[in-house]
């Protein structure tokens, strides 16, 4: 029979565990509980021996865990629930014994990754069961990838340079951030500009609104990337640094989700394990390995907040000042109309320069982007107008 939390909890002058610390502990502890369950039934849903292994050696790291947390309940004089899966958990089971383990594999990571996310907010779980349930993340992953195509006995070298996405050159990665910078600058800066001329004010007013629009929205998209690329770098920095304190505390622990890795990516056990032990034992290589494998990051390309910063601020000002140029020259109709014509054959440009990315027709991206700017012109012009004439009125 369980006791009452408050009759099992001391004073918190004794420094046991609080009535909060209880409920956690027994989050936590269910938690586990789905994870071995899970883990149990998909091994035996799997008919493919080698990832059955694998299913049997997660379960018994979910078994370790469980037992901090059994372990933890006691202590504060509270009996561990009755060990029972969740609902979620056993609708999971009957689908991967219905539709088959692969089905579910998807669902099973995102559940290690928020249990990552969870213990890493938690001092006394640490880092040590956080990297367990990161890397059983990351060997889910690998597994609900594209079947291996090589012969039995083979590594399909094919199947891991999928799985590992950092190793591919990402060419576009800059002309797409241009892209989009000139798309977003363009879009806003063309509405708000046919907006007050909607109102049907003086030139320079309007000119002097474009401008405004430019400088604004070019030092909020600057800003917003620098804060944005600074913080996810100094993330990815603790997340490496930390890596680094574990590596050089328990390397056979590393070295063992490792090879956890490499067999769900395809290698045989003994392969698995022969090139983890190769990587360990070189701290410098096992370190951006590590940061690759069980976080997905690459060390040298963690980005510069500056750079993206002044990318970010030099695309949307390009994109801004497109619709702004005809009103230099004028404020009668001509320009209105040179401002409305320049601004589609950009916004044409701009959505057939998308489709280099989304794979579908440039004209069909061209002409999608210019009804987009229409639309929004349009709207932001009659609003305009109906102010125009209030305010005249």
């Amino acid at each position: 029979m369980k006791k009452d939390v408050r009759e099992a909890t001391p004073t918190a002058a004794s420094g046991a565990a609080s009535p909060e610390d209880i409920r956690r502990f027994r989050e936590n502890f269910q938690g586990e509980v789905d994870g071995v369950a899970i883990y149990q039934r998909l091994a035996r849903a799997e008919k493919d021996e080698s990832r059955r292994a694998i299913f049997l050696q997660l379960a018994e790291t979910e078994k370790r865990h469980l037992k901090v947390w059994e372990d933890k309940l006691r202590a504060a004089g509270v009996e561990p629930p009755e060990r029972r899966p969740s609902f979620r958990i056993r609708v999971m089971s009957f689908l991967a014994d219905r539709i088959g383990v692969r089905a579910v594999l998807p669902m099973v990571s995102a559940m290690e990754s928020s249990g990552f996310d969870n213990y890493m907010a938690q001092a006394d779980a640490g880092p040590a069961m956080a990297r367990n349930e990161r890397a059983h993340a990351r060997a889910l992953s690998s597994m609900y990838q594209q079947p291996s195509s090589a012969p039995p006995g083979e590594i399909d070298t094919g199947m891991i340079a999928r799985g590992e996405s950092w190793h591919r050159i990402d060419t576009g990665g800059q002309l797409r951030a241009a892209i989009f910078g000139i798309s977003d600058g363009l879009l806003s800066n063309l509405s708000l500009v046919i907006g007050v001329a909607g109102a049907q004010p003086s030139g320079r007013f309007i000119v002097l609104a474009g401008v405004a629009g430019l400088l604004a929205g070019a030092f909020s998209m600057g800003a917003g990337e620098w804060i944005s690329v600074t913080s996810q770098r100094e993330l990815f920095e603790r997340q490496i640094a930390l890596e680094a304190q574990e590596l050089e505390a328990d390397p056979d622990e590393e070295r063992g989700e490792l090879e956890l890795i490499y067999r769900a990516k395809g290698l045989p056990r003994d392969e698995a394990r022969a090139l983890a032990a190769r990587i360990i034992a070189d701290r410098e290589v096992a370190l951006e390995t590590l940061a690759r494998e069980e976080l997905g990051l690459n060390p040298e390309a963690l980005g510069s907040p500056w750079g993206v910063a002044f990318a970010s601020f030099a695309s949307f000002a390009v994109g801004a000042v497109i619709p702004v140029v005809p009103w230099l020259f004028g404020s009668s109709w001509p320009f209105f109309l040179a401002s409305v014509v320049v601004s589609g054959i950009a916004a044409f440009l701009v959505g057939a320069g998308v489709s280099l990315f989304t794979g579908r027709n440039p004209v069909f991206a061209g002409l999608r982007q210019v009804g987009i700017a229409a639309g929004a012109a349009a709207v932001t012009y009659g609003i305009g107008r109906a102010i125009g004439v209030g305010t005249s009125g």
